[in-house]
């Protein structure tokens, strides 16, 4: 068999058989399998080797199809001449990615394969309409100047052929379950660290044999939502290995806040003295025995984690000794957020930078007001309904009948061109899930509704399945779009190492005129994950270039946790 660049086929996903909404309820039903799209590299020798001389490589950017016409390419696009001698642009209904057409090869009526100087793309149309799925980078091509397309009647593999080598695209039938469990191999495998859910660093990029997990700002939070998703499939499969890593994930959760030796304040990562690299970035302090280091001025982030993952646990997996465990570590950050004013008190006595929720604070930032509202509340929320300490049922009162914080919470999405943050939409979510989770309250739910039936209107064009699932678990909406959250899940690669992507060449894609709040440029609409830089949900699905070379691998519970949630509130089956 062919090599690959690791030792994970590269994949995403190529199009679903057969996707339909259960009529009548909010279940989106999927069949057996959908085809999910891989590759791997090979040189000319494994080429020979593997497919014994069967495979016919088309190399000119001229075509005879099945039904008589004949396509031209040029470095201009492509031109359609009918059989009665009449010529017109091809596609009609669309631009493609690159106009500079290399190859033109037809894998059978309807499916046609484009090489490019920027790619080899795949046009498909059937009963009048059209897709297009682009493939380029290290992600899929050996290089992007495409010399030669080829079909493998055996496997029904397409080849690519450049100048860097070859490589073959497989298209194999898979569940989302399989799927699922491929990624939890993958976190088993390479991202566990002292507990922590991370993401790894590759020293040879592309090559998981060299994968490192490394700290990063927000350790606390990843590993919640792991801690989440494998909640989730306990409750769904009943898997004792599903309660066993999200116990792992939960002690270390736990680790985070008893290390810093200051009562309710977690640290944002650790690292064991003399055995890992200190980041050069963050606030670092030693434990009181110096045996570790812990990275400080935490902020809300992690916050919204710790709660989201704490409720989720001790509801869903924790047994009676977990239980009072967690009601212990919950009471302490709850009181220490109490007793400092809704803030945030780092070693030193001082205030984080983003560890701050009280009426005095929040207006400070007015982009941030309702978002930091709702992000209190829904912590109260859930230190209630674990501990019960009356304390925190007063706040959450007080904050409502005196300061509007019930109210601020409906406007918690701000858009504000060039300097929508991503980041504060995951953490809006995070938190609307545990508010409606257990308000009981039927005016302030149906207040807290309406702040998320915003928000997610709002985020709808992004197709994001997690939002799409919080959405409807909050509401009980049934029109939450499940296909577009299936099709999502399903287009995630199952290769997560951050290649380079760049796409702001496209010519099919439209382009935002204002970059992003960092300044790279955007598109106006969100290209499948399998097409786009590697990101969390916190990243900005528009974002058209980024990667870092194959030099890291994301740990994949960005996928695990919408997957394994709509398994539970019965949205997908």
């Amino acid at each position: 068999m062919c090599h690959t660049l690791n030792s994970l086929k590269i994949a995403g996903c190529l199009l679903c058989l057969c996707l339909i909404c259960a009529a009548g309820t909010p279940q989106g039903k999927i069949s057996v399998d959908y085809l999910q799209k891989s590759r791997e590299f090979c040189t000319s020798e494994e080429f020979q080797r593997v497919t014994a001389g069967r495979i016919r490589f088309f190399r000119q950017p001229l075509l005879k199809t099945s039904d008589g016409s004949t396509l031209l390419g040029s470095r201009n696009g492509i031109v359609l001449r009918h059989s009665d001698g009449t010529v017109e642009p091809f596609p009609p209904d669309r631009l493609l990615p690159c106009p500079e057409i290399t190859v033109l090869a037809e894998e059978r009526p309807g499916i046609l394969w484009i090489g490019t100087t920027h790619g080899a793309i795949r046009y498909e149309r059937e009963r009048g309409i059209s897709t297009v799925q682009h493939f380029a980078g290290k992600r899929w091509l050996p290089e992007d100047n495409v010399a030669g397309i080829g079909f493998d009647p055996k496997t029904g593999d397409v080849w690519i052929e450049t100048a860097q080598g070859l490589c073959t695209i497989h298209f194999k039938p898979m569940t989302l379950a399989e799927k699922a469990r491929a990624f939890e191999e993958r976190v088993r495998a390479r991202h566990l660290r002292h507990g922590l859910t991370a993401s790894s660093h590759l020293s040879d990029p592309g090559n998981l044999a060299s994968s490192h997990a490394v700290s990063s700002d927000n350790d606390g939070l990843w590993t919640a939502m792991y801690v989440a998703a494998e909640c989730f499939r306990y409750k769904v499969t009943g898997e004792a290995s599903a309660r066993e890593s999200a116990k792992k994930g939960i002690d270390a959760l736990i680790n985070l806040e008893a290390i810093t030796g200051i009562p309710g304040f977690p640290a944002r990562s650790i690292i064991k003295v003399a055995s890992e690299v200190q980041p050069a970035d963050g606030e670092w302090h030693f434990s009181s025995d110096r045996a570790w280091k812990w990275k400080g001025d935490t902020s809300s982030d992690e916050i919204v984690g710790h709660y989201f993952a704490y409720g989720l646990y001790y509801e869903l997996a924790a047994d009676p000794a977990e239980k009072q465990q967690i009601h212990a570590v919950v009471e302490r950050i709850t009181s220490h957020i109490l007793d400092h004013g809704y803030r945030l008190i780092d070693l030193g006595g001082k205030p984080t930078t983003w560890g701050w929720w009280g009426p005095d604070d929040i207006w400070k930032d007015p982009d941030e007001t309702g978002l930091r509202a709702l992000h209190i509340l829904s912590h109260l929320r859930v230190a209630y309904q674990i501990t019960g300490n009356v304390r925190y049922e007063a706040a959450f009162e007080e904050l409502v009948k005196n300061h509007e914080y019930a109210l601020l919470t409906r406007n918690q999405k701000i858009n504000i061109p060039g300097r929508i943050n991503h980041s504060d939409d995951e953490l809006a979510f995070l938190s609307f899930y545990p508010l409606l989770r257990y308000e009981q309250h039927p005016e302030l739910k149906k207040i807290f509704e309406e702040g998320l039936e915003r928000s997610w209107q709002c985020e709808r064009p992004e197709r994001n399945p997690l939002w799409n699932f919080i959405y409807a678990a909050g509401t009980g909406s049934r029109n939450f779009d499940v296909e577009e959250s299936i099709r999502t899940l399903q287009q995630i690669p199952m290769d997560l190492i951050s290649w380079s992507v760049a796409n702001s060449h496209r010519l099919d894609v439209p382009i935002d005129p204002l970059a992003d709040r960092f300044r790279s440029k955007q598109a106006l609409v969100s290209l499948p994950p399998d097409e786009r830089p590697i990101m969390k949900w916190n990243g900005n699905p528009y974002r058209l270039d980024g990667g870092d070379g194959g030099r890291s691998e994301d740990d994949g519970a960005f996928f695990l946790l919408p997957y394994w949630m709509g398994r539970y509130h019965h949205l997908i089956e």
